[in-house]
């Protein structure tokens, strides 16, 4: 079965893994290995992790995984420390790197609490004035380029054999039709499914449902 966020959940896109990995510069294969050991998994995901598809990424677990991606390759954070500070994060209330702004002074990691104009390390509590890592606006440019499609790829289906291993894609995106199929097995209706991939249109999500519908016939 799909989970579902919470409604209250301020989500402007749905990603797969190779979305992800194209907007934050994380492998794949770290992106799996953190859903295995519970450091970071997708907001909307299959319970058998191994069917194809079956991560799926929001867009404030983009910022998040982008957050992540800053402090290792960046502020060279080891993952051993990013896990402590998940596990002191999760403790003071917060289920998602994106809620927060984050800061690093000499390989630490500090926050500030919203609402607060204080700066507070994670484990000892001392205030540290420090320039802050805000990656929001720079995940929602790259998700803008990539999201560009000409009207003329509107409703189509292709297939590449270098993009996700010849899988019927909505043209001109890596949005598997699979991956739309079972937002409609989950009971998203079509005007959600476009709330979760905004670059879609109606006639896009129609084609792909028609398409899935056809192979699952003639199966």
């Amino acid at each position: 079965m799909l989970a579902r966020g919470s409604k209250s959940d301020d989500i402007i896109g749905a990603f797969d893994e190779d979305h992800v990995a194209r907007l934050t510069g994380l492998s794949k294969g770290q992106l799996r290995a953190w859903d295995r050991s519970d450091f970071f998994s997708p907001r909307y995901a299959y319970e058998d992790r191994r069917s194809a598809y079956s991560r799926v990424y929001s867009f404030r677990d983009v910022v998040g995984l982008r957050t992540i991606a800053v402090l290792m390759k960046e502020h060279r954070v080891s993952v051993q420390k990013l896990r402590k500070v998940a596990d002191e994060l999760v403790r003071r209330g917060y289920d998602n790197w994106a809620e927060i702004k984050l800061y690093v002074v000499k390989g630490d990691v500090h926050f500030r609490p919203p609402g607060s104009e204080d700066v507070e390390g994670v484990f000892d509590g001392q205030l540290a004035m420090v320039p802050v890592i805000d990656v929001i606006s720079d995940v929602e440019e790259r998700v803008l380029k990539m999201k560009r499609r000409p009207q003329s790829q509107h409703g189509r289906i292709e297939k590449h054999k270098y993009v996700l291993r010849n899988a019927p894609v909505l043209a001109g995106t890596r949005i598997p039709t699979a991956a739309i199929q079972r937002f409609h097995e989950a009971g998203y209706s079509i005007k959600q499914i476009i709330h979760e991939y905004p670059s879609l249109t109606k006639k896009d999500v129609e084609a792909a449902l028609a398409y899935e519908e056809r192979l699952a016939s003639s199966a």
